[in-house]
């Protein structure tokens, strides 16, 4: 049985509940008591499984090479654990875990020990243990399957949303989730504070770091908060520079113009935006740090980011849009060590020369950007994302032969016939699937 929608979501749950049994296995072990980990209500750690899949998507082509395998998997754990820590940390402005008592942890936030550990259990996933959830799945008739995962996935989601909603200590800095927790307390404020309660001091009992209250970067610098429509602006603008210097690059190393866009409408490198903005939630805190600190830290998470990315469109698009093979140090075509040193100099001059001038003229023209500006272009970004989507789902199934299927396909072969496709995207190679 083959990686898709529903064994996805089945090595999710299942990864995120092991996830849950060994913490709280872990956590009992240490405090001789009962202690239920995971930020979730139900029994699981959603890290853990998101971090399964991105492991299963990415590193399925490194079962014969154990040793870079380790390395990869140990690599994306620790990026995925430190991007969760940060995370929750600029959400709730504490800290739920501290490694800083542990040798060699960068921040507090991940250790050594337990990357390598991470490393040995991703292995694990991927030599055996997803083979032998695929093995069950496929046991278990798609009639069947099917509504049983979206059912699970969407009590999974009510589950993580609930959790953070109900805690109305956490959500009262976001109006959004005050709001939806304002009428779950109009409608049943009895049943609500319980639920906060029972949240709350399992969370005080699991991850006592989180409540102690001690100040974080997070919160000495809150006067310099990026909202959701500054993390949008930056995540164009970032899109449009990537594609612009991928562009430039290729112009003076290859001697020709080419497309480098992700996108069917404008010039928008989605791989670069995302980066970009990414980077800026992560790194501005930390600005006053080294520049080989922000070089080594853009290094990694650039090259894990990058493999990640290869891997999932391959997924998604039966199609590889970028192919490295022919470059020394490469790890499976998807990255190479010379533009992983890009994506850490990327990092440097972002970061110092970068962010700051864009800050200085989004604080400029903030005041002369409307509300439905904003909302003009996240509606335009959004339909110009699926649109490509839906045109890279299609160009995959035309060339393979299978007719269109009903008005939609009509209209994707008419306005995006394979030469436009090519055009667009002059490097994408068709992967030939195996029987």
């Amino acid at each position: 049985m083959t990686l898709n929608f529903y064994t996805l979501g089945v090595l999710y749950l299942v990864y995120s509940f092991l996830g849950w049994v060994g913490e709280t296995v872990v956590a009992t072990f240490r405090g001789r008591r009962f202690a239920n980990r995971g930020m979730a209500a139900g029994p699981f750690c959603f890290v853990y499984g998101t971090t399964a899949i991105l492991m299963a998507v990415g590193f399925a082509d490194m079962r014969t090479k154990p040793v870079v395998l380790f390395v990869a998997c140990m690599l994306t754990a620790t990026v995925v654990e430190w991007l969760t820590a940060k995370l929750l940390e600029r959400l709730h402005n504490r800290k739920w875990w501290d490694y800083s008592d542990k040798k060699f942890n960068l921040n507090g936030y991940v250790c050594l020990q337990y990357s390598v550990l991470w490393g040995a259990l991703g292995m694990v996933t991927v030599l055996w243990g997803n083979g032998l959830l695929l093995r069950l799945c496929a046991l278990v008739p798609d009639w069947l399957l099917h509504p049983l995962v979206w059912a699970a996935l969407g009590i999974a989601a009510l589950d993580q949303l609930g959790s953070a909603v109900l805690v109305g200590r956490y959500t009262a800095q976001h109006p959004v989730l005050e709001q939806l927790n304002q009428k779950l307390e109009e409608r049943s404020d009895t049943l609500r504070r319980r639920i906060a309660v029972y949240v709350e001091k399992r969370i005080q009992r699991a991850y006592p770091e989180a409540a102690r209250q001690q100040p974080t970067a997070v919160q000495k610098g809150q006067a310099d908060f990026l909202s959701a429509a500054d993390l949008l602006w930056l995540f164009v603008i970032g899109a449009f520079l990537g594609d612009l210097v991928e562009t430039v690059f290729c112009r003076l190393t290859a001697g020709v113009w080419m497309s480098r866009s992700s996108l069917v409408w404008g010039p928008f490198s989605v791989v670069w935006g995302l980066a970009l903005a990414m980077a800026t939630v992560l790194l501005r805190q930390n600005q006053e740090k080294s520049d080989r600190y922000l070089f080594a830290f853009g290094t990694v998470l650039g090259g894990v980011y990058e493999y990640v990315c290869s891997a999932v469109t391959e997924l998604l698009f039966g199609t590889v849009f970028w192919d490295y093979s022919k470059f020394k140090f490469n790890l499976g075509g998807r990255i190479n060590l010379l533009y992983c040193f890009f994506w850490g100099i990327a990092a440097v001059m972002w970061m110092r020369y970068g962010y700051p001038l864009v800050l200085k003229l989004m604080k400029k023209v903030r005041s002369h950007i409307r509300p439905w500006m904003t909302a003009a272009l996240a509606v335009f970004m959004a339909v110009n994302m699926l649109t490509s989507a839906l045109a890279l789902a299609r160009y995959d199934a035309r060339t393979s032969g299978d007719a269109p299927n009903g008005q939609l396909e009509v209209f994707l072969d008419e306005h995006f016939d394979n030469a436009r496709m090519e055009r667009i995207y002059p490097n994408a190679k068709k992967v030939i699937k195996a029987e």
